[in-house]
């Protein structure tokens, strides 16, 4: 399967494309991925400080993530294009909770997340082959977020 170029002005086709595209990030010609989780970072600084409010803002993000996906892969004309990064900034949004926000775990969940959502062990690959639109295009990214979440923890308790 070709995939279809994305054009700098798909960016601004609309908000959804613009959110889903990572604010253009994910127009990197190799490893927009990597790109756009590096959205993440900053964001992660402007989440809220409190557990609870935390996952307030994720939880919203990541309805929004399935609308801006689902609309963006419609325009773009597949399914989860590599350009699509909104998955992944909540993905490591979702890793970096309950952690330190110092340089060592901001990378440390950096590289982590990247791993888990390059490689897709099960279950993370079966949710990517099966479900779809909007909502598939999030959830392996969700997945691999929590995996990351996991091992960082065990780390944190054992560092």
């Amino acid at each position: 399967m070709s995939l279809k170029a994305i054009k700098p002005a798909d960016l601004f086709a609309g908000p959804a494309n613009f959110l889903a595209l990572g604010a253009g990030l994910g127009l990197a010609p190799r490893a927009p991925g990597t790109f756009g989780t590096l959205l993440g970072i900053p964001l992660l600084f402007l989440m809220p400080q409190s557990l609870l409010g935390y996952s307030v803002a994720l939880l919203v993000l990541f309805a929004i993530g399935v609308w801006c996906c689902h609309v963006c892969a419609q325009a773009l004309g597949v399914h989860d294009h590599p350009g699509i990064v909104w998955d992944e900034v909540v993905g490591y949004l979702i890793t970096m909770m309950a952690m330190p926000r110092t340089t060592w775990w901001v990378l440390a969940g950096f590289v982590v997340f990247r791993i888990f959502d390059i490689s897709k062990p099960w279950p993370i690959s079966w949710i990517d082959r099966q479900v779809h639109g909007g909502l598939g295009i999030m959830l392996d990214d969700v997945l691999a977020g929590l995996f990351s979440l996991l091992v960082l923890q065990i780390l944190l308790r054992l560092l």
